[in-house]
């Protein structure tokens, strides 16, 4: 109740500055909750993630939607968390017999993303990018001698493969299956500065978070490794010492998206690795808005969002809270401003709206991959996905960018949507950032549901470039994505009004949204069936 009431008195303030729908006020009330100090940060399995879950439940209770989940509107999950106990642990290069120590956090770290032995010693193979993809016959693990060994290869892809199937063969899940069949025992990820969404020193402090996997048997994707590092792009000649090649060489190459070399480095790895370990458990939360149609109201258009985010971390400048305004307050607060929105206008839908909060996408979008393998309907009902996810409304939205814009025919109906608002519709301009394996969507593609994730867009080299560009550089996963940052709430009600009305016009269409022919996708629906 103390909730709703907070919810009041804020829709109440919005009240006066006008409609709190088409201004953006709304939206930014849930905001204003959702990114708190008090809810310090909304890490997955903690007591503010907790509150937030309650919150987003009473909300969905007050805008008149149906309870989806197993225990209510709530989908428990259960994560197993890791913490890395740094000042027992440590990494060195060995060469000829000598040790030379590396600085963790400054020359690498040892990432949680991989559960790892207490120790490991192995030799080190520079394998490229890491990548195989079999329909454009590329593999840069073919031929060579990788068994025992870790892998070093850099982020990212050659430009001779397609932006969407080379980010969906970068996933942790896919890379992972090639890397177990050819017997590698590590990863070592050369950060590639032309992909990198902040410096290196912030992504250095991540190290200190809890990491997490399911503790589900049929989702575990570890696939027998026994560590992870990551490599300063600065720091990269440490590792290539001897072997002939130079760092220099190597980001020039990878900048460019050119072909990397293969080659055995001089060196072998060392780490000894103590980890914290702990049981957790955060929930999803899932509401359904029942369509009208015979038929149809048992399909359903999902509506997901993130409501995770960092918790409390390092500090910069002083601040410790990882608010996560933007990222992704800002997506849950669209759901509520939509699912409000559609309890006051009442429209008849055809088929079903079903709303998908989520917890653990910044763990590895652990929330949406039990769902996505585990949904609360049937899994052939689910039938789309549009998910919001840090959608930066922070100036006017002109131009929306689109990912998986091409690959359904969701793509023809944002196109459609956008040009009634007058919005310009442009496709992924920046594939190397692999967005669109990076959020809670590709989950649901790989299980052949068709969808869709967009923000504000921009042209390259434009003034809102340059805006968007230091916001990630000063605010992403910082403490300083909070509630005192400048907002566009204009930009935010177009983005609402736009969503809302693709979620209409996705539940009114007569088919159902399909996979392109050409689209590599379209592969996955037999998942669904």
């Amino acid at each position: 109740m103390k909730m709703l009431r907070w919810t009041g008195f804020l829709l109440a303030l919005a009240a006066l500055a006008g409609d709190a729908s088409q201004e953006g006020q709304r939206w930014w009330s849930h905001i204003l909750y959702l990114a708190d100090d008090n809810l310090e940060g909304r890490n997955t399995g903690s007591e503010g993630y907790r509150k937030a879950a309650n919150y987003v439940s009473g909300e969905f209770e007050r805008a008149g939607l149906l309870r989806a989940g197993t225990e209510g509107y709530f989908q428990p999950v259960k994560f197993k968390s890791r913490e890395i106990i740094e000042q027992n642990s440590s990494l060195a290069l060995v060469r000829d017999g000598k040790e030379e120590p590396l600085a963790l956090g400054e020359d690498g770290f040892i990432s949680m993303r991989v559960d790892p032995a207490k120790s490991v010693e192995a030799p080190l193979v520079f394998v490229g990018y890491g990548l195989t993809v079999p329909e454009m016959q590329y593999n840069d693990l073919d031929g060579l001698d990788l068994r025992g060994k870790i892998a070093v290869y850099v982020n990212g892809g050659p430009a001779s493969i397609p932006g969407p199937l080379s980010s969906h063969y970068q996933s942790a899940g896919e890379r992972g299956k090639f890397l177990a069949r050819a017997g590698v025992v590590g990863t070592a990820t050369v950060f590639n500065p032309i992909a990198m969404d902040v410096p290196w020193a912030r992504v250095a402090l991540s190290r200190f978070q809890p990491a997490m996997s399911l503790d589900y048997a049929d989702l575990d994707e570890s696939f027998g490794l026994k560590l992870g590092v990551a490599i300063n792009p600065a720091h990269l000649d440490k590792w290539l010492a001897g072997s002939g090649h130079s760092a220099e060489e190597i980001l020039a190459l990878a900048k460019e998206r050119k072909p990397l070399p293969h080659f055995p480095l001089v060196a072998t790895l060392r780490a000894k690795v103590a980890v914290k370990r702990a049981l957790v458990e955060s929930p999803n939360v899932i509401a359904d808005l029942p369509g009208t149609d015979p038929k149809l109201k048992s399909e359903y258009v999902v509506l997901s969002a993130h409501l995770d985010h960092l918790g409390i971390g390092e500090p910069i400048n002083g601040d410790k809270i990882y608010n996560g305004a933007m990222d992704n307050a800002s997506g849950v607060a669209t759901l509520l401003d939509i699912a409000e929105q559609l309890h006051q206008t009442n429209p008849k839908l055809r088929r079903s709206l079903l709303f998908v909060i989520v917890a653990g996408e910044e763990k590895g979008l652990l929330g949406s991959k039990y769902f996505a393998a585990h949904p609360t309907v049937k899994p052939n009902e689910l039938v789309a996905d549009v998910n919001v996810d840090m959608f930066l409304p922070l100036f006017p939205l002109r131009i929306l960018t689109v990912f998986g814009l091409d690959e359904s025919d969701l793509g023809r109906q944002i196109r459609a949507v956008a040009e009634t608002m007058g919005i310009r519709v442009q496709g992924d301009p920046e594939p190397q950032r692999n967005i669109f394996i990076r959020s809670d969507q590709y989950n649901f593609i790989r299980h052949g549901v068709p969808s869709l994730m967009y923000s504000v867009g921009y042209e390259k080299g434009s003034p809102e470039a340059a805006i968007a560009r230091q916001w990630l550089t000063e605010r992403y996963h910082a403490p300083s994505d909070d509630i005192h940052q400048p907002v566009d709430l204009k930009a935010a009600a177009d983005f609402n009004e736009l969503t809302m009305k693709l979620a209409e016009a996705v539940a009114n269409q007569d088919e159902r949204p399909a996979w392109n022919q050409d689209s590599f996708f379209r592969r996955f629906a037999k998942n669904s069936e």
